[in-house]
């Protein structure tokens, strides 16, 4: 079998594969994704792991060889029954069949597979489901898997024909017949964690899956009632997210809107483009991308709230020292009906103060069950807020030389700067870069840096703080740049 891509001339399978999986390697260091180890299905000891999984379904009497018949999606590598498949005006105007779920063209197939008796599972995974409503998430997600068990489900052919597929594991025993592809690249999980020696069972179940929702069906119905049937536990959780569109259009290459992102990597940066794609990403649906928003927020988000508010507490005119100030509990007491004649917080501050020290905890959990966009949310809500409480003291009035002014300036700028350690620390999964340098601005060792060591404006709880009087870290320039530079050249025109 040979593949012929529109830009190479004869490319085997095995040299494409090579050529794609190097892309996608270069591709994940240089978007800062790392892994502690990167599976290729060709590698022996998958082959090894599949074959063996192969004979546990065959052991306990799961597979059988008969006559398979239906229709055949050759894009999405599946039999579907004819409930699922409809018809749709072809190229020449007549109707032509094609999957309901994906709009790609289906054809009727006959030929002698193994095939896995999928149909004893269905109530097994009901149960697995019912019993377990934090299995599959989104919850929107769950409730469709648990439809389509309401539904008829076939058994399933698990190999094909090596005549037609000989780019694959070959069934044990059996070498007129290739493997299902599916079959063997879910396999890959157990691979990775060390199967079939003993080890990998310290992993399995208590694993987590995040897959596209296209791609639902495989994970939430066919691989768990495999495991089943080899004497396994379905996955402990099965995250899903949806797709990004562009212009309220799917990516498409006949539509050329596909985004590329290398390009989209150096024209925002690393973290910019993360930042963007885990704030604006929401599993439950679809979301859309155009250039446009990404400027405007990371512009917005990154470049004028956190990265002013950073500039702000950090400029030689407002913090002469380059010091982390003094906290004074006089002018901002711990409870505001204890305020005396020194006090001058409000009770807008105390939100402050109050939103800020809960927000560790939130962010932990948002981060815990996949919900990074609502950990972005809370933040940079705090972010907001800060902004607001700086802007409302307006230290940059305030003078340094002055008896009444000097604690309460130094308090102001305390805080702030103690808000600041806490958004650098909670973004350092999504944006490192970005937060390795706010943090050493604030002078944050490396070892200040984890979330158990991250304690919360302690001065105003009545306990020491260890950064108080420390000095801040050298000059870093901008956090992040501004990428409509129209505005700027704006507000450097007006002088404000």
């Amino acid at each position: 079998m040979r593949i012929f891509p529109r830009r190479y001339a004869c490319v085997l399978p095995a040299a494409l594969c090579d050529r794609v999986s190097a892309q996608f390697r270069q591709l994940f260091g240089a978007a800062g994704v790392a892994s502690t180890g990167f599976l290729r299905t060709t590698e022996p000891r998958h082959r090894a792991a599949v074959r063996h999984f192969w004979g546990e379904l065959r052991s306990r009497g799961l597979l059988r060889k008969g006559l398979y018949e239906g229709w055949y999606c050759a894009s999405d590598e599946c039999f579907l029954p004819e409930a699922k498949v409809t018809r749709q005006p072809g190229p020449s105007g007549e109707p032509v069949p094609v999957s309901v779920e994906s709009g790609h063209p289906v054809s009727w197939t006959k030929e002698e597979n193994y095939i896995f008796r999928l149909s004893q599972f269905r109530e097994p995974l009901r149960q697995w489901l019912r019993g377990d409503p934090h299995a599959i998430a989104p919850e929107p997600f769950r409730g469709a898997v648990l439809q389509w068990l309401e539904e008829e489900l076939p058994d399933l052919s698990v190999s094909r024909s090596r005549r037609h597929l000989h780019w694959g594991i070959p069934v044990p025993g059996d070498d007129s017949q290739t493997i299902y592809v599916w079959l063997d690249a879910l396999v890959n999980y157990l691979t990775a964690i060390g199967y079939p020696d003993a080890e990998f069972q310290s992993w399995w179940p208590a694993t987590s899956h995040i897959i596209g929702k296209d791609i639902l069906k495989f994970h939430a119905i066919y691989w768990p009632a495999l495991l089943l049937g080899a004497g396994l536990s379905p996955p402990h959780r099965i995250y899903v997210h949806s797709h990004w569109t562009v212009c309220g259009q799917k990516m498409s290459k006949s539509l050329g809107n596909v985004v590329d992102p290398r390009t989209c990597l150096e024209r925002y940066t690393v973290d910019g483009f993360r930042y963007f794609l885990l704030r604006q990403g929401v599993p439950n649906w679809d979301c859309d991308y155009y250039d446009e928003k990404v400027v405007k927020l990371l512009d917005s988000e990154l470049a004028d709230a956190l990265g002013g508010l950073l500039n702000r507490c950090t400029a030689s005119r407002i913090n002469p020292s380059g010091t982390y100030p003094a906290f004074c509990p006089a002018c901002f007491p711990s409870e505001p009906g204890l305020a005396g004649p020194s006090a001058r917080a409000r009770a807008e501050d105390y939100a402050l103060v109050n939103a800020v020290a809960a927000l560790p905890q939130q962010v932990a959990h948002y981060y815990d069950h996949f919900q990074i966009y609502k950990a972005l949310e809370q933040v940079s809500a705090c972010v907001r807020q800060t902004n607001g409480f700086v802007q409302r003291h307006a230290p940059w009035t305030l003078n340094w030389e002055s008896p009444a002014d000097a604690p309460w300036l130094g308090t102001v700028l305390h805080v702030a700067l103690e808000c600041l350690r806490v958004f650098g620390t909670l973004l350092q999964p999504v944006t490192p870069h970005l937060a390795d340098k706010l943090l050493s601005r604030l002078g944050v060792s490396a070892t200040e840096r984890g979330l158990g060591e991250l304690c919360f404006l302690p001065r105003f709880y009545g306990h020491a703080c260890p950064f108080e009087g420390r000095k801040l870290g050298r000059e870093t320039g901008l956090l992040f740049p501004r990428l409509d530079q129209s505005r700027s050249r704006l507000v450097k025109a007006h002088g404000t």
